[in-house]
């Protein structure tokens, strides 16, 4: 598997901290996102977390982002720019993405947060995109292919009449945010490269109530549903281990 670097146990122990630096600062954010807070608040917080923990943004100036926090806030898919504007309402969805580096090693997680009461069509979505995210983690054990975890989001999400998105994918992860193999949330079950001992991947589904269909914003990162319908986004990081999938990014 060209390019994908195995990581050893204690390797693994680095990245497990990374990812509940992770952890904890989502906890924070999402016990502080309620209806009138926005979504630049929800980073400033994010940036008080992260000074807090002694642990460093993977997302601020990656590629030039502004922010150490993606707020993508209902038919926004991912990479939602904060911004003091975005104020969170009833029925709002709001997914956070999150990332952080600890002594050189990085963690990356998102969860889609409900601002309840919200129309039951909304709730199924993010559930069923929570649902396809567990699902593809049970594939990731030893010697199943990259396409059974794939094959687990897509079947799951379209069975319920929801469409995943195809022009972003999870990751490999490790000392960078961003590594070989790409984990795409469709594909063929039984095709691709197995999984081995020391794989750690971003699972990541993203998965709109309409078409799978994507438009970038003006500000050149927030990428929205073209048909303007609801999207929802959960990840996870995970290690291949001997004794089965671990999620290095729950806490």
């Amino acid at each position: 598997m060209k390019g994908i670097q195995l990581k050893s146990a204690a390797q693994i122990a680095k990245l497990r901290e990374a990812n509940l630096v992770v952890a904890e600062v989502l906890d924070v954010l999402a016990a502080a996102a309620a209806p009138g807070v926005s979504t630049w608040e929800l980073d400033q917080l994010a940036v008080k977390q992260l000074k807090h923990l002694k642990a460093e943004s993977a997302f601020l100036g990656y590629r030039g982002y502004p922010a150490v926090l993606c707020a993508s806030l209902n038919n926004a898919i991912v990479h939602g720019i904060p911004r003091k504007d975005l104020v969170l309402k009833d029925g709002d969805i709001l997914s956070l993405d999150f990332g952080a580096f600890k002594d050189g090693w990085c963690g990356d997680s998102a969860r889609t947060l409900e601002m309840c009461p919200i129309s039951p069509q909304a709730h199924a979505l993010v559930e069923a995109t929570r649902e396809s995210l567990d699902k593809a983690i049970a594939r990731c054990g030893i010697g199943q292919r990259l396409g059974d975890v794939s094959w687990a989001v897509q079947s799951h999400v379209e069975a319920r009449g929801f469409s995943v998105v195809r022009q972003f994918a999870g990751h490999g992860i490790g000392r960078h945010m961003h590594e070989p193999p790409q984990v795409p949330n469709y594909g063929e079950a039984g095709k691709g490269p197995r999984l081995m001992v020391g794989m750690v991947i971003a699972v990541e589904p993203m998965v709109n109530q309409g078409s799978p269909d994507v438009v970038i914003e003006d500000d050149g990162w927030t990428a929205l549903t073209k048909d303007g319908s609801l999207s929802a986004h959960f990840e996870h990081s995970v290690a291949i281990t001997e004794n089965g999938p671990m999620v290095l990014s729950r806490a």
